[in-house]
């Protein structure tokens, strides 16, 4: 395995004689790195480490328990039951918590003192809803087998708010305030594209130093550099309703129509860096009737930004292929490609903690969307991924690694107790 630059040099091997300017400025970053762990506490990765060691267990019983609290997206009552059951629990590791009304349930808003609160604040963003709907825990309970806690929701992303929970209980337990101010959101609605919580993430946006997700990382732990731009849009077709059998003729199929404007989008997702799931179709009302109505709701992903304005712009330009009937396109959510970039100081910083702390950590570019796909469309240092290690999200086999817990509280707390390098021009600390 390639050992990066800037881990290498955490690990106190120096770059060549004549090594390329960004080597240099990785080896530049890992070395501030380790220097600010070592002034922040002395002992600080030991500390870290250890600790996180002994409160791997409360960590894994309170993902457990969070994973029990169903709380499917548009289910307000069970969200706003688990926003307060977050908020209490939060809140016990020092933070001051405010619930902020949505639609189809409450967001979350939090914020912990940090040592100097003259600096830019860190951003964190989570969510508390899940794909799973109520009941799914009857036929699929939590269960820990083989060093792996599985259940609905474990991995996306209750497992995420359990690390850092931990990781902020472990600061306390040293009695370390963060280094900065830190603002965690969490809404109601990621899993249908934030439609009301990105007004949130929009306006702690102002004014932050770096942003972090707490998705799950990649399946080997690396975290999320870039992500794809994704939208929701909703495809509806109006005709006119006729007796099937005696006056057909008189009917225009609000069905047909459908699949056929399916197949036309079809073609226009085929175009490169698009991808389409036509994830849900309904329409319809007996068989003996001409349909009159019929929708489809379709999950559009985008490489570009250019892929997705020119897929988008195809999409509202949509017109009925059969006198009679109506298409209509309604975009409900929308996120914006986030894009790789060649510099990343903000990773190189987390790789030479993860280093310090004993760790090999990367990262790499993901293919699902999220909340962080805004911070980092604009241009703000993210990074995504700092959850539960696991696999299978929105799947049956979904499941986090209990043996990964540990070193992601550790990697969290270091974070948020060291200071953060220079990561842009306008960023001070």
């Amino acid at each position: 395995m390639v050992v990066p630059a800037a881990q290498a040099a955490a690990e106190g091997e120096a770059p060549a004689a004549g090594a390329p300017a960004a080597v240099m400025a990785a080896t530049t970053t890992a070395a501030l790195a380790t220097a600010a762990a070592a002034a922040a506490l002395p002992g600080l990765p030991q500390a870290l480490s250890t600790r996180a060691r002994t409160l791997a267990g409360a960590v894994r019983r309170r993902c457990a328990d969070l994973a029990r609290i169903e709380s499917p997206s548009g289910d307000a009552p069970r969200l706003d039951g688990l926003a307060e059951e977050l908020a209490t629990g939060f809140g016990a590791t020092g933070a001051t918590a405010r619930r902020e009304p949505g639609p189809a349930g409450d967001h979350l808003v939090l914020e912990w003192e940090g040592q100097d609160e003259t600096l830019p604040h860190l951003l964190i963003v989570g969510h508390h809803d899940t794909v799973w709907p109520v009941g799914t825990l009857a036929d699929w309970p939590v269960t820990e087998q083989d060093g792996r806690l599985s259940g609905p929701g474990v991995v996306d992303m209750k497992g995420g708010l359990a690390i850092l929970e931990g990781a902020f209980a472990l600061l306390a337990d040293l009695g370390q305030r963060p280094h900065r101010t830190v603002r965690l959101v969490v809404v109601s609605d990621e899993e249908v594209g934030s439609p009301d919580g990105r007004r949130l993430v929009e306006r702690q946006l102002r004014g932050a130093a770096a942003v972090l997700g707490l998705e799950p990382p990649h399946p080997d732990g690396r975290l999320k550099t870039a992500r794809r731009g994704s939208t929701r849009v909703r495809l509806t077709v109006t005709g006119r309703e006729a007796h099937a059998g005696n006056d057909a003729r008189d009917g225009v199929s609000a069905v047909d129509e459908l699949v056929d404007q399916l197949v036309v989008v079809r073609g226009l997702a085929g175009q490169p860096g698009t991808e389409l799931n036509a994830g849900r179709i309904s329409g319809g009302s007996r068989a003996n009737v001409i349909a009159g109505r019929a929708e489809a709701e379709l999950g559009l992903r985008f490489a570009t930004a250019e892929a997705q304005r020119r897929t988008l712009d195809n999409l509202a330009r949509l017109t009925a292929l059969r006198p009679g009937a109506r298409v209509r396109t309604e975009v409900l959510s929308s996120r914006p490609a986030w894009p790789e970039r060649s510099a990343n100081p903000l990773l190189r910083h987390v790789r030479s903690l993860a280093a310090v702390l004993g760790q090999q950590l990367d990262g790499g570019p993901a293919g699902g969307a999220g909340d962080t796909n805004l911070p980092g469309s604009r241009g703000l240092p993210t990074l995504d991924g700092f959850g539960a290690v696991g696999a299978g999200a929105h799947a049956r086999h979904e499941h986090i690694r209990l043996d990964q817990l540990a070193p992601r509280i550790a990697l969290l707390a270091a974070l948020l107790a060291v200071p953060l390098p220079r990561l842009r021009d306008r960023t001070e600390g």
